[in-house]
């Protein structure tokens, strides 16, 4: 992982992207390969975004799983909401009453879902060639990356826009106190006055979090010069 790290920074992701593609014998993982990304020097306006949030049983990809995913797509700085798609995951494993009264999903429900095994391939192909966009990037990579490597015997990669450290960059520019606390999403749109919404499902989740990007958008860019493509990709990739 150090190393592949150390590959996105000197040479970037397209370069990582065609490397893992040489080296993958996984039909799944070459269609999600085979398509370039956006370039950070490309216009925020015209790149594909997906908004993505991914609900777990925990919070370590080696021993917990995927229960529900959610997206929805962001173009020319809207959001598509047609574009929505949520999906829950089956799983052997019991879901842990503490996770229940987080994401709401029970064992029930999970034996109704979709297994891993179906939903990967629909979610990099909705991700396939586009900019992902997440809140704290950390756990959604961290489980899409382990779940590459199961099934596929592939790492994963693609561009990240990650609202939580964009909100960091935006406090600390402006010298403005701030914990951990304050960084949650909810506590970040609570702050801004936008619309509560129900936490900790994926779909809303990850609805929440373009509607942040787009508000954090507005603060960086005057709308005018979005629309006259003037305000590049790499002022938001992570």
């Amino acid at each position: 992982m150090k190393l592949l790290n150390r590959f996105y920074y000197l040479f970037g992701k397209n370069f990582v992207r065609r490397r893992l593609l040489t080296q993958t014998s996984s039909s799944v993982m070459q269609h999600f390969l085979n398509q370039p990304f956006p370039d950070k020097k490309d216009f925020i306006n015209d790149v594909g975004i997906v908004s993505l949030d991914i609900e777990t049983t925990g919070l370590n990809p080696a021993k917990d799983k995927i229960v529900s995913i959610g997206l929805v797509e962001i173009k020319h700085s809207g959001i598509n909401l047609g574009s929505c798609w949520h999906q829950i995951i089956q799983t052997k494993k019991n879901i842990p009453q503490q996770s229940v009264v987080i994401h709401q999903i029970t064992d029930d429900q999970i034996k109704t879902g979709m297994s891993i095994k179906q939903a990967m391939p629909l979610l990099l192909a909705r991700l396939r060639g586009n900019v992902m966009l997440v809140h704290n990037a950390k756990v959604e990579l961290g489980f899409i990356r382990k779940t590459c490597q199961a099934l596929y015997a592939s790492d994963f990669v693609i561009p990240v826009i990650d609202t939580q450290v964009l909100a960091k960059r935006s406090l600390e520019r402006r010298n403005a106190a701030y914990n951990n606390h304050d960084l949650r999403l909810f506590n970040l749109r609570r702050s801004r006055n936008m619309p509560a919404y129900k936490a900790h499902n994926a779909l809303m989740d990850a609805i929440a979090t373009a509607e942040l990007f787009l508000a954090i958008l507005n603060d960086i860019a005057p709308h005018s010069d979005i629309e006259q493509n003037k305000v590049r990709l790499a002022e938001f990739l992570s």
